[in-house]
């Protein structure tokens, strides 16, 4: 069903790339494969606004009119002057710039997204070099789940909500945030933005975002102010580090090799029956920790500090329900 709705977008963009004058959607739905399938006029005029709304979204610049005073209904199409890209003309450091970006991704969402830029470039004629850069090797990790969903947010000019969980508490609190931009700062993510519930400019780590985050409001509302410096807000808050947090946990015996590679034993420890150690770690920040730690499963558990126990079940919790959504 995706594949057919993606090869009728494209012969509705090639539809309307090809006329200079507007057609109606009863012409176009006799022109474009997929519309005449339709079970119902009412079934067609849904799915024509469907593909209309996406259309827009990824920036296809549809325009709406009329051929002549006589026509009593709209058409649509596509002017070539304004869907087509233009010449682009970069030096090879700026190539090289583009495909050293290219490779910066970590992650298969935006990855994707860099390698077709490539391959764009490329088609309007632009020598890009991926090799020209081949000694740097820069890595632009975006596991965070709520890394997406913020940076749709930020684009679209929308406020959101998410559930955050403070440093060196255990609690989770609501906030509404009105976010101005996601910016990297070392080697963790932030979103930074006007807290709502504050009425104050803030910042949250995006690894203490506890759920989904959701959008509120309408899109074009959030409008990021003149002369921020988003990279200096992060700093300013984080600059002071928290004193290391010392977690206690359970392994497994002949387990978790990576846990035990950083950690100190301190002792034989059975838990429900099952014989391990007890093993101590040192954490900055305890609950960053909790991603790695829930990857070994059952044979590591957290015994304290009650924030990173209470996050690793919550990380446990995320993939069960994942699997389930899966089935």
């Amino acid at each position: 069903m995706a594949t057919a709705r993606a090869e009728r977008l494209v012969n509705l963009v090639l539809c309307l790339l090809s006329t200079r004058q507007y057609l109606t959607a009863e012409r176009i739905r006799g022109i474009v494969p997929g519309y005449a399938d339709a079970a119902s006029e009412e079934a067609f005029y849904r799915s024509f606004e469907r593909d209309k709304a996406e259309l827009r979204d990824l920036g296809v610049p549809l325009e709406t009119g009329r051929n002549s005073a006589f026509d009593l209904v709209d058409g649509y199409r596509i002017a070539r002057r304004d869907y087509e890209l233009g010449d682009i003309d970069l030096s090879p450091d700026e190539a090289a710039a583009v495909a050293l970006a290219a490779r910066s991704w970590d992650s298969p969402e935006f990855a994707g997204a860099a390698r077709s830029a490539l391959l764009k470039l490329r088609a309007a004629g632009v020598d890009v070099d991926e090799n020209a850069s081949a000694s740097l090797e820069p890595k632009v990790r975006t596991g965070e789940p709520a890394f997406a969903p913020l940076l749709a947010a930020v684009r679209t000019g929308r406020a959101v909500v998410f559930d955050y969980r403070r440093p060196g508490n255990s609690e989770v609190g609501r906030r509404t945030v009105e976010p101005w931009g996601v910016v990297s700062w070392r080697g963790r993510w932030y979103v930074v933005g006007h807290d709502r519930d504050r009425d104050a400019r803030r910042c949250f780590r995006l690894s203490r975002i506890s759920g989904d985050v959701a959008t509120v409001g309408a899109a074009g509302v959030v409008r990021r102010p003149d002369d921020i410096d988003l990279l200096g807000i992060v700093a300013g808050q984080e600059r002071a580090a928290p004193p290391s947090t010392r977690a206690r946990l359970w392994v497994a015996s002949g387990c978790a090799q990576g846990v035990r590679r950083w950690a100190t034993r301190t002792g034989d420890y059975e838990l429900d029956g099952v014989a391990g150690d007890l093993m101590e770690l040192e954490l900055g920040y305890p609950e960053s920790a909790a991603g790695w730690i829930a990857g070994y499963g059952p044979d590591v558990v957290v015994v304290e500090p009650e924030i990173l126990r209470k996050a690793v079940r919550e990380a446990h919790i995320g993939v069960a329900e994942q699997r389930e959504r899966v089935r």
